[in-house]
Order: structure tokens, then sequence, then C-alpha cells
């Protein structure tokens, strides 16, 4: 069968048209490269040269040939260029994947600017979604890693926390009902309230379920959303209250307040996950992927 050296052998004798000066460029002896050449001619059927006691000439089908042996020679150069400089990270592709209400907990946006700025050719793009999507993504190799709650990470991934903060019952700071309230409450003095929650399978919400049903408690949640923004205007105007992270809470400055629950131990964590040890994973891959963990693990 034809071989990359072989194409590499004919080039350098017709580039050279002398055997001698084509061994010499190759850093081969004479008769290594004269026994490529007579193979390849062999297996196409065809002589490619007219020999010489002084110099050496293509012949017709040599001519041929040398046409599409330069194209497979510049294409194997470029890839093995382009592939060496993925390896040594000087370009590539990285694809992140996040849940909605990341921040305050992680500056996401300078997070990318500093991979960015490290590592200006690479490729980098971003995507949001829900945690279960986002672990379908990761497996099929449509992203590279993605920030989502701990407890919603796929098991076939690895993980590293990167986030933890207490959740707090939020509410709006000039809502009269809550103006005497200074102290924590317990989950059954929570749940006589009208909620405000993520849907199903989205921001906190199944951590807030999940302390509710640890208490055999149930709640009324009066209006299910989608992100963080609406949740919070909603709580700010009075139309119900919300489990929240704290950091969340305090961000929205004077507009909210919060109380502290004293009967359960409720943390949001948030951790990056990302494939790692599986066949299919590349040391290309890996090394992208532990290039942004190094970065996020200088910014927790």
């Amino acid at each position: 069968m034809m071989e990359l050296r072989q194409i590499r052998h004919f080039i350098a004798v017709a580039e050279h048209e002398n055997f001698t000066r084509a061994a010499q460029s190759m850093h081969i002896v004479q008769s290594a490269l004269s026994t490529s050449i007579r193979q390849l001619e062999e297996e196409l059927g065809t002589p490619l040269f007219i020999r010489s006691t002084r110099n050496v000439r293509l012949t017709l089908a040599g001519k041929r040939f040398l046409h599409y042996a330069q194209s497979i020679g510049d294409t194997v150069d470029q890839a093995t260029q382009e592939i060496a400089a993925m390896v040594a990270l000087r370009t590539g592709r990285l694809s992140i994947g996040t849940v909605q209400s990341v921040p305050p907990f992680i500056d996401l946006p300078l997070l990318l600017e500093t991979f960015i700025q490290r590592f200006p050719d690479f490729d980098v793009k971003l995507c949001q979604g829900s945690s279960e999507k986002l672990n379908e993504k990761i497996q099929r190799q449509s992203i590279d890693l993605a920030i989502m709650p701990v407890e919603e990470v796929s098991e076939m991934l690895a993980s590293r926390i990167i986030a933890c903060d207490e959740i707090v019952m939020a509410f709006a700071a000039d809502a009269s009902e809550f103006a005497s309230i200074e102290r924590s409450l317990s989950m059954e003095e929570l749940s006589q309230y009208s909620f405000i929650d993520f849907e199903p399978g989205q921001g906190t919400r199944k951590v807030n379920d999940s302390c509710f049903m640890l208490q055999n408690l149930t709640r009324k949640v009066t209006f299910e959303v989608s992100d963080l923004e609406t949740l919070v205007s909603l709580v700010e105007r009075k139309m119900g209250v919300a489990l929240l992270p704290e950091q969340v809470v305090k961000a929205r400055g004077t507009r909210l307040r919060y109380c502290r629950i004293h009967d359960i131990d409720a943390c949001w964590e948030l951790a990056v996950a990302w494939l790692s040890n599986t066949p299919d994973s590349t040391l290309v891959h890996e090394k992208s992927v532990q290039a942004f963990l190094d970065i996020l693990g200088t910014a927790e």
C-alpha cells in the first residue's frame, strides 16, 4: 500500500532530478530512496522517471502523478501544522454551556475575556439551557463543559464545585407583612406563604422543592418562571416570596430583604462539569478544558 513517505521521496527526486541529491535532502541513503521509488512504480504499474547516468526526468505519468503528490504533501503539511497548533493551544475551540442565574457566583464574562486574551486564536462559544440539555450536550461532545447546580450533574461526567451559597427566603423590602421579621423562620412557617419559583428543572427549583419534601411539607407556588430577572421582579412587586441564594438577594440592594431558615441546611452549590477519561476524549480536548478550569480556579 502506498505510504506518505514514498510520496515525499517521489517529490524530492522530481524536484532535484537526481537520486543522490534527493536522498541527501531526505536524510536517507540512496539505496533506500531507490527502493522506495521502485516500489511506488510497481504499485502504480508504470515508470515515473526516465533514468540516465547523469539525471532523471519525469515520464508523462510521473508529471501527472507529481500534481497530485504535491497536493497531498501540501495538505498533510497544513494539517500537521494545524494539529500542532491545537496541541500547543495556539488554536482550537472551546464551547461552554451554562444554566440561567450564574451571576453573582462567578463572573462568567470576565472568565471568557481572560480565556480569549490568553488564547486569542481560539473559537469560543457560549450557550444557555437547562441542566438536562447541558448534560446531554456534553455527552454528545457538542459542548466541552458546562456550569450548573451540582445535584443536577450527570453521573457520567466529571465535576468540581465552584460556588456555594446559603438559601434564604427573599421578600420585598417594603412588604408590610414582613416588617417585623428580625429572626430566622422554620420551614413550616415558610410553607404558609405564596412562592415565586423557577420552572421545574431550572435554577434553584430542585433544591427548593427538596427543602419542603424533607420536612414533609407542601407549599403554594403561584408563579413559575424561567429566568432570574422575572422572578426577582415579581418578588419586588410583592407578588410572593422566593427561596434564593443569599448573594442573589444581596445583589438587589435595598429592594429586597431576606431571612434565614433555621431548621434546615439549604445550600445552592454550583459546579462545572465536563467529559473526561472516555475512549472518545482527546489530548487536545482535555488540554483546552483544563486551560479553562485553571482560569476558573484562580477566580474562585
